[in-house]
């Protein structure tokens, strides 16, 4: 049951940072253009590619930039789920064959 618990827990954490990784990457990402926008020289940079970002993640969630990278979220999610599974196989598979 150990192995089963085990498992669990490095599943669910696996999962829950492949969720959170993408809001912290953008939201640094749109907080790093927001502050570089005091610069002098950078105002026109910096309020173009957030607004680019925005429509990006519009794209995804049917018109709101949220629910679009909620749903980016999510897929990150889902997959670093599946590469554990598959981790957690391949190290069950190659513990056998030792």
């Amino acid at each position: 049951m150990s192995i089963f618990t085990n498992f669990l827990r490095s599943f669910l954490l696996t999962a829950v940072f492949s969720f959170i990784a993408p809001m912290f990457l953008v939201g640094g990402v749109l907080i790093c253009l927001c502050v570089t926008g005091f610069i002098p020289g950078l105002q026109g940079l910096t309020e173009d590619i957030p607004s680019q970002i925005l429509h990006f993640l519009a794209t995804f969630g049917t018109g709101s930039p949220v629910t679009g990278l909620l749903v980016i979220s999510l897929t990150f999610g889902f997959v670093g789920g599946l590469f554990e599974i598959y981790a957690y196989y391949r190290y069950q598979i190659l513990r056998l064959d030792s």
